[in-house]
């Protein structure tokens, strides 16, 4: 009886997924070792809310991008690191919220943050943001490296003592990613890769993350150094719209 209680109280504390679509997969059920901070669930992201579609912080991915992302992962942790995605595949409804976001002129409660010297009415044509977004075909990720064995982060206070996202390490927001020149989703002409406002470290630290993921097949889009698509991605036209839970 004891045995039976047991098995039912650790069936009872798994995590509850839901059922996705065919081609796509929970990354932690491919690779449980790779840090999640799915940002677009909670309040820390330009938009300042959590976003549509987001009910859970989980990373889902299309089954051949979640196998190579554990590629990246493998490589990673011989060298004592891991990474860390910052968001997977982004339900049409989450870009249709930073659509009507970006329409609202009186919203700028993130800007000292996330774009502290973009126009907000320019993130589109800047092409900080998309009508239509590579993550919804499920191959597209947001990521960054990070120690394998990280101190905490600061904890994230919504729209209270905001720092801009491309000033130094330790004076922009306490992620716990390595130094990579800017925080992830920094509106600014440093997020590009290979930004000649960069150190050499920092330079490097970029580098290192681009040439494993195009080792395992994955794209850098050069004005973001964390956004990265697998090239042979398994829906190249299609943009899906289910709730990410």
């Amino acid at each position: 009886m004891k045995k039976i209680l047991i098995i039912i109280l650790l069936l009872t504390h798994q995590p509850v997924f839901a059922e996705l679509p065919k081609g796509f997969v929970y990354l932690s059920d491919i690779n449980s070792s790779i840090v999640q901070e799915i940002r677009y669930a909670t309040p820390h992201n330009f938009t300042g809310t959590k976003v549509d579609g987001y009910e859970k912080g989980v990373c889902i991915l299309t089954r051949q991008a979640a196998s190579a992302l554990s590629n990246v992962q493998k490589d990673l942790e011989l060298i004592g690191f891991s990474l860390k995605v910052y968001d997977c595949y982004r339900p049409q409804k989450a870009v249709d919220h930073f659509v009507r976001w970006s329409k609202d002129p009186s919203d700028i409660k993130t800007k000292m943050e996330f774009y502290p010297d973009e126009p907000k009415e320019t993130l589109f044509k800047r092409g900080f943001i998309a009508t239509k977004s590579g993550h919804s075909r499920g191959s597209t990720v947001d990521l960054t490296v990070i120690p394998y064995d990280a101190p905490e982060q600061e904890e994230y206070i919504p729209h209270v003592r905001l720092r801009r996202c491309d000033s130094s390490a330790e004076n922009r927001f306490g992620d716990n990613s390595i130094d990579m020149g800017t925080g992830f989703d920094c509106f600014s002409p440093v997020s590009a890769t290979e930004s000649d406002a960069l150190t050499e470290k920092q330079l490097s630290s970029r580098l290192l993350l681009r040439d494993l993921m195009k080792k395992y097949g994955f794209a850098n889009y050069d004005k973001e150094w964390w956004h990265y698509t697998l090239q042979k991605e398994p829906f190249p036209k299609k943009y899906f719209n289910f709730d990410i839970k």
